[in-house]
Formats: structure tokens, sequence, C-alpha cells
């Protein structure tokens, strides 16, 4: 640790969050370090106001510096209620995590020092996965996380491009925040918006995939599907709010252009839902591809660019985790599933999309954490479990038959470019079909 030691508050955002509460005060106050206070942001309607109050007043007990900031509203949601504790807040860092999280004792010890720089804002480490074995959906949101913290983080801070700060797991300068503007609600994406509004301001953000942040995954589909809405239409209103002053800016042409397409990203759900749905009626119709179009070989290096990215990303994970040869052979196994599920997304992420660039409202859903500890674990007993079919879910089923007979009518004409297509697809929106209907009944 350097002489002069910082003050860091730690902020536990919270909301409802009653089988992983407790576990995340009883895991943040053995972080090991000398000047730390603790808040724990609860906006809590249910009981677990409760617990949190009992919780704290027992290590406050033992002379834990915590304290226990309750809100009777949600304004601003999660943005909302790291701002209202950044005004009572004495440290000059701000270490984040949210409930589900379960940082290490040596957190704090192993990144503050890489604060020697004073124009480092933010540090975002790599996130972990507590179950990540509990299913195909957690292994399968395993992977694509992978991607992002083990290539395109690090490529990023290699390339000196903007990073994002992924909304937990790490450590903001409180400088930085208050110099930025502060933590806004005006997208469901807080964290990208303040980490973008930060680099702008001249200041940087890091990314360590050396220290690893453990985390619990969406268990089921609807928790998944949550946490995607909100990635994606926040996305799509991140972009709406900063692309024009990223280019009015003085930034380097390649941060522009990379910045530009980062916080477009989650817009290519829309171009897939409408060529993949389009695919159908061509396929009927005969269409076929002028000759002079080499179709064939960009698709195959489009789909070889991203294998390679997928087993990059995880091969790398597992020389961190250990036991590479195993985690080889379910990456043959899952890779074909990460493309169908992926694929199969992409109607209720493009809806998500549209409605953050026509600025159609929305609140801060959150992502109900379970606390699972294996596959025994029923969700159906627990408190947070909504699996209500709505009218996204009846429509991916209508594509998944939709597909389907795109599938049998390509295999007729002799089209297996279209058949493998269709088959993926059919594949992809029967399994989110599949388990809405599962985990909804």
């Amino acid at each position: 640790m350097p002489s002069k030691i910082p003050f860091v508050t730690v902020q536990l955002p919270i909301y409802n969050e009653l089988y992983v509460a407790e576990r995340l005060i009883d895991q943040v106050v053995k972080l090991d370090y000398p000047k730390l206070e603790i808040q724990v942001l609860d906006d809590s309607t249910d009981e677990t106001k409760q617990l949190i109050a009992q919780k704290v007043r027992k290590y406050q007990s033992e002379g834990i510096d915590i304290v226990h900031i309750h809100r009777t509203n949600r304004v601003g949601y999660k943005a909302g209620a790291l701002e209202a504790g950044l005004a009572s807040a004495k440290g000059e860092f701000m270490a984040i995590f949210d409930a589900d999280f379960m940082p290490r004792f040596d957190f704090l010890r192993k990144l503050m020092p890489r604060f020697d720089d004073d124009k480092v804002g933010v540090i975002q480490t790599r996130w972990e996965h507590l179950n990540e074995g509990d299913g195909v959906l957690t292994r399968v949101q395993a992977l694509l996380l992978n991607i992002h913290f083990i290539i395109e983080q690090v490529g990023r801070m290699e390339g000196q491009l903007f990073l994002q700060f992924n909304g937990t797991g790490g450590i903001w300068r409180k400088a930085t925040i208050v110099d930025a503007g502060g933590w806004r609600a005006a997208t469901l994406t807080e964290d990208l918006d303040l980490s973008y509004r930060a680099q702008l301001k001249g200041w940087k953000i890091k990314y360590y995939s050396d220290v690893g942040a453990p985390a619990e995954l969406p268990a089921d589909i609807f928790g998944l599907k949550s946490q995607q809405y909100r990635w994606m239409k926040g996305g799509a209103e991140t972009a709406k709010l900063l692309l024009r002053p990223l280019w009015r800016s003085s930034q380097r042409l390649p941060v522009k252009i990379q910045g530009t397409v980062h916080l477009l990203t989650s817009s290519i759900f829309v171009a897939i839902v409408v060529a993949t749905i389009f695919s159908v009626p061509a396929s009927y119709a005969g269409f076929q591809l002028p000759q002079t179009l080499p179709i064939v070989p960009i698709s195959f290096l489009a789909l070889m660019g991203l294998s390679v990215n997928y087993f990059i990303a995880n091969m790398g994970y597992a020389q961190i985790k250990g036991n590479g040869i195993v985690r080889f052979l379910k990456l043959l196994f899952f890779f074909p599933m990460f493309m169908a599920l992926s694929l199969g997304m992409s109607f209720h992420n493009a809806y998500a999309v549209l409605k953050g660039y026509f600025g159609l409202p929305s609140e801060f859903v959150r992502t109900p954490k379970f606390g699972l500890g294996g596959h025994s674990d029923s969700l159906r007993k627990k408190a947070y479990f909504s699996g209500k079919l709505d009218k996204i879910v009846v429509f991916e089923g209508f594509l998944a038959f939709y597909f389907a007979f795109g599938l049998v009518h390509s295999v007729q004409i002799h089209q297996y470019g279209f058949a493998f297509f269709h088959g993926i697809l059919m594949l992809g929106y029967g399994l989110v079909f599949f388990f809405s209907v599962r985990d909804g009944v």
C-alpha cells in the first residue's frame, strides 16, 4: 500500500434481495483494508429491509463502519441510490458491488495501489461466475461474458480506446463522478452513461483481468431477459445521448469510431431480426444470390471470426481457472448452443433497442438473484420468481415454428445454406420458448 492510504467507501445498492443481501454484507465486512466505510444503499420494499437493518446493527456493535441508508422511494433507481449515497460518503474512492457479488478479502489491497496516476478515474475488474455450472443458461451466459471481459475489455485497454465500467465489481474516484456530472437515471445503463461522460472529461478507465469479482448469473430465462432488456435498451438510450458529444469532442478518430461502434452494438439485433425473418420468404421464392457476391466465403469468415473470439476468450478463462482440457471439450459442445441462444434472444433484444431509440419509458427492472446452491434449488419456491408468459414469449414460439417451416423447405429445394441458417434459428427460438414455458408454469 502507498504511504498515504486513501479512504474507500464501499457502496452496496440493493433492492428486494431477500436471498443474497445478508450474504453480500457478510462478505464485504471481510475486506482487508485499513480505511473503509460500508454504505448499504437499500431501496427495498419487502422484508429485505428488516434483514439488512438487523445485519447492519450487528456489525455496528462490533465496531464496523457500516451504515444502512434506506430510501422510501426509488427515484432514479440504482443511479439515484448511488447518487444519494455519494452525498454522505466519506471516501475518496467508491467501490461498488451489486447484491449478487462476493468480493474477495484482498480486492481493495490489490487495486487501490493502481490509482497511482491521478487521471485514472475508474478501475474495472473481471467478473467471475459462482453458478456457471448450474445449467445450459448459466453456461452460455458465462461463455458470452468471458468474451467481453477477456477479449473486448482487454482489447480496448491495449488500444487506448474508451472502456466502460460494468456497473459493479469496480472502483470509482469520487472526484471523477462529480466532475462528470454524477450518476443520472436518463438511461437504464447508468454505468455506461457515466463511463463515457467521464472519459469525455479526460479521465481514464483501467481494466484488470488479473483480479476477479465473483458473482451469480441469472438462473432462469426471465432473469436473463430482464438483464438483457436493461443492457439493450440502456445502450440505445446512451447512444442517443452521447454520440453527438463524442464526435464533437477532441478525442482521436479511432476513439470516436470505436466508441460509436460500441454504443451502437445493441442495434445489431434489429438488423438480425429483419434479415432472419425475410430469409424464409427469400428461400420460398427461390432467391439466388448473384454469382459475383461472395456470400459463402464472407459468411464463413464471419463465423470463423466469432468462433475464434469465443475460443480465445474462454480458453483464456480456462487458463485462469485451470482444467483446460475439460473446459475445451465443453466449449466444443456448448458452441452451437451459444450461437442458437444468442440468435433466439434477438427478437427480445431488438424490441428493447427500439424502445430505447424511440424514447418509450420503462422502469428499471432488476434481475432477481436467488443465492443458488446448486441444481437442487427450486426457483418456483423463491419469492422473486416471476414466470409470466407475455406477448414476446408467444411470438418467440411462433418464430420457432416459422423457422422450422423454413428449414424443411430449404432442405426440400436443396438450399443447404438456408437450411443450416434456419435450423440454428429454429433451435434458438425453440430453446428460449421452451425455457420460458418451463420456468413459467
